[in-house]
């Protein structure tokens, strides 16, 4: 590929080098595996061999597939179907060896995906989520049809099955806060084996997550991640005599974890400003030894048989790459390499919640430079010291880029997370404002070419901040954004519903008022800079009908703005799809900043 295009530019390499993701491994056959890559120019599944080294492309859709899974005997492979990126679909199945797709569960209609989790006897367990019926799971034994065992408004899905496939664990939010889940544990019939509340009913913010059950015969022990200590970390609840192991696990940040396969030990993710590392903690001894990564980001690991462990590692500068604790490559595509980037520099400023944390990346040169805020979605999320083919190209075109790890954002404790409700967008605006007073302070940014940016939430604080600090940005380039915050939530999937009501305490119909403050639709007249919007027209979390309710607002006052839509969903799994936006963002900035 680089013999046929020599002159294509760092950044267009970057995308289009073939990349893979951390392949997953079939529980009870370890050798087949299944991973991402973009090799064809569209991420997709390929099913691998590792005995034989065999790879092969298991899907192939216009615009690309990446929810999948291996059953536990490797036999076969799951694969969710949507249409054109909607994720409204249902599960296919097809042999790993290669043959026919055909439908894995006959007699379940398309739905939101809500979990899965195979048997080894071949049951499997399907959670779903609709607009009409809300969240339900169904048991499908071999051979059978679909059994209703639960169902409920709020949103909940399948965590985990238990090594013998007796027991469930379930995830719910019947308390009615989408953000701190409870967990149940319910027999194939539905009946409750046993339940944990951190919320108490929905009194307390406190968070529960499945980790995954021992992976062992007879072991009914699940690993669930808590918040009671004000980050996530790990315990050990017997299911079945309720006991709760908590594990000495003293490292700041969040803490998560999985098992090891024969259940002695966890392999321990830990994530702490904006970079994360791995350990093993013996269960019996309570040793917490460190598996040595290099600095940067592990974007996923998993132990294996033998006890080594496999993870998928990058950094800002260093494109990512899957390695192993033996020392060796585990999966490297062939064909061109990604060109390496800048590194980052760690930024504490000062905001009215406390400090923030923000990652930058400096272009060649003295400043001040033109720059750009790259505004992370989620909100429950956060950037780190990982590779990125986005901001990489802007730096390659003489920008600085300032990513900002505002109020919940993820990976610094609970009540930074947790602090944006109610006042959704406002709050994580005077961050970005604290954070953009620094970088024209300091000398690192122009403040008459300052550029805010994001997709998703980052698109929908682009359009907000455009709006509530219209005096602040030269220009905004929003991808994929809330515009309208009710038409939106009366659009979305059901569960984003549940997370807009329990952000903003209520439906727009039970709280206007917090609706009306927290959407860039009722700043729209204020908006001073030139917009960039791209928007996807199957998009089910940002959905298009919000987005032209905004854009015709800007049309009617003559406001300077550009649109582009796409046929895909909430972003693009086509390669030259990605290059295409990017482009077009890098270009209206051109025209606009000069």
């Amino acid at each position: 590929m680089t013999a046929e295009m020599p002159d294509m530019p760092d950044w267009e390499k970057r995308f289009r080098a073939p990349r893979v993701d951390l392949p997953d491994w079939a529980e009870d056959a370890p050798d087949r595996a299944l991973f991402v890559s973009n090799a064809t120019g569209t991420y997709e599944l390929y099913a691998w061999d590792r005995a034989s080294g065999e790879q092969r492309q298991a899907t192939d859709r216009p615009n690309g597939t990446t929810d999948g899974v291996l059953s536990p005997d490797g036999e076969s492979i799951w694969w969710f179907s949507d249409t054109d990126g909607d994720e409204f679909g249902v599960w296919m199945r097809q042999p790993f060896r290669g043959g026919a797709d055909e439908p894995a569960v006959p007699g379940l209609d398309p739905s939101y995906p809500g979990g899965l989790a195979l048997g080894r006897d071949g049951t499997a367990v399907v959670g779903r989520s609709t607009d009409d019926d809300g969240s339900t799971i169904h048991v499908v034994r071999p051979g059978g049809t679909p059994v209703e065992i639960y169902r409920h408004r709020e949103s909940a899905g399948v965590g985990d099955l238990s090594y013998d496939g007796g027991l469930i664990a379930v995830e719910h939010t019947e308390h009615g806060d989408a953000m701190h889940s409870a967990l149940r544990i319910v027999k194939l019939d539905g009946s409750t084996v046993a339940e944990l509340d951190d919320t108490k009913g929905g009194t307390e913010e406190l968070g529960l997550a499945v980790l995954g059950f021992a992976p062992v015969a007879g072991d009914a022990r699940l690993l669930v991640g808590h918040q009671r200590r004000g980050r996530w970390e790990p315990m050990v609840w017997d299911t079945a005599s309720g006991g709760q192991t908590d594990l000495a696990i003293d490292l700041p940040g969040d803490v998560g974890a999985e098992w090891y396969p024969d259940g002695s030990a966890l392999l321990v993710s830990h994530s702490f400003e904006a970079r994360s590392e791995l350990w093993r903690y013996d269960l019996a001894s309570g040793a917490l030894e460190r598996v040595e990564t290099p600095p940067g980001s592990v974007s996923g690991a998993t132990a294996r048989p033998d006890g080594t462990v496999e993870y998928l590692w990058s950094s800002a500068a260093l494109p990512p790459v899957v390695r192993s604790t033996t020392g060796a490559v585990v999966l490297d595509p062939p064909g061109m390499k990604p060109p390496a980037s800048v590194a980052v520099e760690d930024a504490w400023v000062e905001g009215p919640g406390g400090r923030i944390h923000a990652l930058v990346q400096r272009p060649a040169g003295e400043g001040p430079y033109p720059t750009i805020f790259e505004i992370h979605g989620g909100p429950t999320w956060h950037d780190s010291d990982a590779f990125a083919s986005g901001p990489a190209a802007w730096v390659d075109h003489g920008y600085a880029v300032v990513r900002v790890n505002y109020r919940g954002s993820t990976g610094y404790g609970r009540e930074w997370t947790d602090a944006l409700k109610h006042r959704v967008g406002l709050i994580e605006l005077e961050d970005i404002e604290a954070v953009r007073e620094w970088a024209v302070s300091s000398g690192l940014a122009d403040p008459a070419r300052l550029i805010l940016s994001g997709g998703s939430w980052g698109g929908y604080l682009t359009l907000l901040g455009l709006g509530v600090q219209p005096d602040a940005w030269a220009v905004g380039l929003a991808a994929v954004p809330v515009a309208d915050y009710v038409t939106a939530y009366h659009d979305e999937m059901e569960a984003l519903k549940a997370m807009d009501r329990t952000l903003l305490g209520g439906t727009p119909e039970e709280v206007p008022e917090r609706f009306a403050a927290s959407s860039p639709l009722t700043y729209v007249d204020a908006v001073r800079a030139p917009v960039y919007i791209s928007a996807g027209v199957n998009d089910p979390r940002c959905p298009i009908r919000q987005v032209e309710n905004y854009v015709e607002r800007l049309a009617a006052r003559g406001a300077v703005h550009e649109v582009y839509r796409y046929d895909a969903g909430h972003g693009s799994l086509v390669v030259e799809e990605r290059i295409k936006q990017v482009r077009l963002e890098l270009e209206f900035a051109r025209r606009h900043l000069g």
